[in-house]
């Protein structure tokens, strides 16, 4: 099943990029916003249930604000709650995020399991990055809310470690930008890597399905065809958007 979900001010709710921890609207807003897309999500089979922790995302997000070192950002308020939301309804025991930049979007999925915003244990939670320095400080990052070591930041090409992954992916967050000119067009080839390796349930979120759409136009037809996954929403709240899907 193919689904929309499209907030009214999609276009006008705007990310200030060098103000990471900026409000931008009163939460109250918020949590209708992402509580409306949860429930698209639900009905179409993408989630089991809408149910989350409002207090451990909040105590989450001030942590993040308080300890991570965040250049700039696309990663709206309404994105990081729907980030963490679907992680802590679907808690993956293995969850991979490729292309995670300083760590944010990384924990943003990861924060659910982690840190204060934890709700359930998981077995590995790994960032992939392929810059080494900018790895280097994904992780320090990291390591400064989780403790544990469950949540960890490799410097490796995303295509060639999930095709090498052991273990069940039972969620894929997808972020990451490919040389050679194939941008976003990278998602493809990672999801085709890690496909066989990821249960059925599993989830995969694709940021930028709206200001990449084009770049992503093969990518969004292999989630949105039903022998591949079986269900996959566009969450249009922000100008970037992400694709969810359940295999």
């Amino acid at each position: 099943m193919i689904r929309t979900y499209r907030s009214d001010d999609w276009n006008s709710y705007r990310m200030t990029y060098n103000e990471p921890h900026r409000v931008l609207e009163p939460l109250e807003k918020e949590l209708t916003i992402v509580d409306a897309a949860l429930n698209v999500l639900h009905e179409v089979g993408v989630l089991p249930n809408t149910n989350y922790d409002h207090e451990k995302l909040l105590a989450h997000r001030q942590a993040v604000a308080e300890l991570f070192e965040i250049p700039w950002t696309a990663i709206t308020p309404r994105m990081q709650r729907l980030l963490y939301a679907i992680n802590a309804i679907v808690q993956p025991q293995n969850m991979i995020a490729a292309g995670i930049f300083c760590g944010n979007t990384f924990i943003s999925n990861a924060g659910a399991a982690v840190g204060p915003g934890a709700c359930y244990t998981a077995k590995q939670l790994i960032g992939i990055e392929i810059k080494p320095e900018e790895a280097e400080r994904a992780e320090r990052n990291v390591r400064r809310i989780d403790h544990s070591g469950i949540a960890y930041i490799v410097a490796a090409d995303a295509v060639d470690f999930v095709a090498q992954f052991p273990e069940s992916i039972d969620l894929l967050y997808l972020d990451a930008d490919g040389d050679r000119g194939r941008s976003k067009g990278i998602y493809l080839e990672i999801l085709e890597a890690a496909y066989d390796q990821m249960p059925l349930g599993s989830v995969v979120l694709a940021h930028n399905s709206v200001n990449s759409a084009e770049r992503l136009k093969s990518y969004m037809e292999f989630v949105r065809d039903p022998s591949n996954f079986r269900a996959s929403v566009n969450v249009i709240f922000d100008i970037e958007g992400l694709e969810v899907s359940v295999k």
